[in-house]
């Protein structure tokens, strides 16, 4: 993902493309176009796992984003099916490392992130993450009895 000078490696987003274009609210780099927004806002969309796009590409299920009053684009909120898979990834580059590979102590802190995520109200998270780490059911439960405790 591409953003500000300095950030960001990959390819360029949808909404820097329509910017570019002149598609949404004006021209790159225009004070009143929304880019500052936009770029403000692109951490938070990879730390969510969600994109930004343009105002042309808004979806009925994607969150608008104004600026001025003037629509600039849009929040694409990724869908609840691969969600675990998602916060699994996070918590795997917060600790540094694949799950099956950390230590007993940071598989602890990972159950732990991602219970604090709410990984666990999806179901069959517990034997999704079981598998993930490397473990049993029973040392999950165990995990999430002595963090809830």
């Amino acid at each position: 993902m591409s953003g500000p000078a300095g950030f960001g490696t990959g390819p360029r987003s949808s909404w820097e493309r329509g910017l570019d274009e002149g598609e949404g609210a004006g021209r790159r780099g225009d004070a009143d176009g929304g880019q500052a927004l936009l770029e403000a806002l692109e951490p938070v969309a990879e730390a969510l796992g969600a994109s930004l796009v343009t105002a042309a590409e808004l979806d009925a299920a994607d969150i608008p984003l104004r600026w001025r009053g003037r629509l600039v684009g849009g929040l694409r909120v990724p869908q609840l099916h691969g969600a675990l898979t998602r916060l699994i990834e996070q918590v795997e580059r917060e600790l540094g490392g694949k799950l099956p590979d950390l230590s007993r102590e940071d598989k602890q802190r990972a159950v732990h992130l991602l219970d604090d995520r709410g990984a666990f109200l999806l179901r069959r998270a517990v034997e999704d993450v079981a598998d993930a780490l490397g473990v049993s059911r029973i040392t999950v439960y165990n995990y999430l009895n002595a963090i809830r405790s």
